[in-house]
């Protein structure tokens, strides 16, 4: 398919519901392309976007993968579809260990299987990165709360435990099995949370490393980047660390680039990726994310226009050219996903804090945020002004969402 013909292409996104795949939605819509949103959620936000031309209503991915993959696939058939772009990994997951069904039907924007289990299990990509040089906390892989007692002998206090494997696809049992980071401050905690992993998983069990969340954002072709991008966080949810709710871009730092392309070239990964560090006194590496990024949308409002770089990778098979790699955007521009910051928000000006040694934004943070929320300057993830609907909606849920809260809270503890 030349460059031309990948404009008209059709593209079925996934997970269509959020800021990340709203933001691919609109960017192939300009581009000309047909748009096919797709969700497990009838009131996805996706699926009000002026740049839909049809929507697929598929099942739960968490519950049904199965089911999941026979909708795509009888989907892409139907709808002649060219390209897949899966959004998050509940999707991924699935898609990729049935590749094999859809080729010759459509392509998926998937790194290859050996590049995507490696990014998958975290301790799989800390040894890569141990191989490669660039640091990272000092960690122990355990899995039992012996092991846990032992390996905690040998770091200091406190400790995160991170599943090896947070979200994994189990054919098996036709289910998802998703598992969430924690901390302990002390013996006796982290004995406490080992026990729900205990022989079931393994943890990486890392000395907690305060920082500010950095992201070095690539789209590369067998290795090779092709666009780079990087934000640091200014908030996240869960506070301790996770999705951006507010973030600011800022330059490419030349050592986290050089960092993240030495592992890029290492994986030979063809698609998006995010190399996510924290910096404090020192850089050190956390994750690797073979996906799309929720802060995508401050990416494509800088300049990076990603999902446009994307298809024309997927459809015409990479540049026929080795070319420089497209590194130049706007810095300093901030971005918001309104349902997250929030959820942030009265948490920081409340100081509702789950793990009180662990760091903790201040109040004057909190209210910077509240401040840029009526700042012109400030972009949000869904909100458009050339497509409000989706915006519209996403405001109408949170407002919907936060009644129902405070309309909980306010009955009998009896009749909760």
């Amino acid at each position: 398919m030349s460059a031309s013909e990948s404009t008209r292409a059709t593209v079925l996104v996934t997970d269509a519901g959020g800021g990340s795949a709203i933001t691919i939605i609109r960017s192939l819509g300009r581009m000309g392309c047909r748009v096919i949103a797709g969700d497990s959620d009838p009131r996805s936000l996706g699926f009000r976007s002026r740049y839909v031309q049809e929507r697929l209503l598929y099942p739960p991915p968490r519950s049904d993968p199965d089911g999941l993959i026979e909708t795509l696939l009888s989907s892409v058939r139907n709808l002649g579809v060219d390209l897949i772009i899966p959004v998050t990994d509940q999707v991924i997951h699935p898609l990729a260990y049935a590749r094999t069904r859809f080729e010759g039907i459509c392509k998926l924007a998937i790194a290859d299987d050996e590049a995507l289990e490696v990014v998958t299990d975290k301790s799989r990509t800390f040894a890569l990165a141990r191989r490669l040089g660039v640091p990272l906390p000092e960690t122990e892989v355990v899995r039992s709360v012996e092991e846990a007692r032992n390996a905690a002998a040998r770091l200091s206090w406190p400790l995160v435990l991170k599943p090896a494997v947070s979200c994994s696809y189990l054919p098996e049992k036709g289910r998802m099995e998703s598992r969430s980071v924690s901390y302990a401050s002390d013996m006796k905690e982290l004995t406490a949370r080992m026990e729900a992993f205990d022989d079931r998983c393994t943890i990486l069990l890392q000395e907690y490393f305060r920082g500010t969340g950095c992201g070095v954002e690539m789209l590369a072709h067998r290795g090779r980047p092709i666009a780079a991008f990087q934000h640091k966080r200014l908030a996240e949810v869960p506070v301790t660390g996770g999705a951006s709710a507010w973030r600011e871009s800022t330059p490419l730092d030349p050592q986290l680039y050089d960092y993240s392309t030495q592992i890029v070239q290492e994986l030979k990964w063809t698609g998006l990726i995010m190399i996510e560090f924290k910096v404090g006194q020192s850089a050190q590496l956390m994750e690797v994310n073979g996906r799309v990024w929720g802060s995508l949308p401050l990416a494509v409002a800088c300049g990076v226009d990603f999902p446009k770089r994307l298809i024309e990778l997927c459809l015409d098979d990479g540049p026929s050219t080795r070319v420089d790699p497209v590194l130049d955007y706007k810095i300093g521009v901030r971005s918001f996903n309104l349902e997250l910051i929030v959820l942030w928000l009265p948490q920081v000006l409340l100081g509702l804090r789950r793990y009180p040694f662990l760091a903790w934004p201040n109040r004057s943070r909190a209210l910077a945020a509240l401040i840029g929320l009526l700042d012109p300057r400030q972009k949000f993830d869904v909100f458009s002004l050339d497509d409000p609907r989706p915006g519209f909606m996403e405001m109408s849920t949170i407002v919907r969402k936060l009644c129902s809260k405070l309309m909980d809270s306010l009955r009998p503890a009896g009749r909760r």
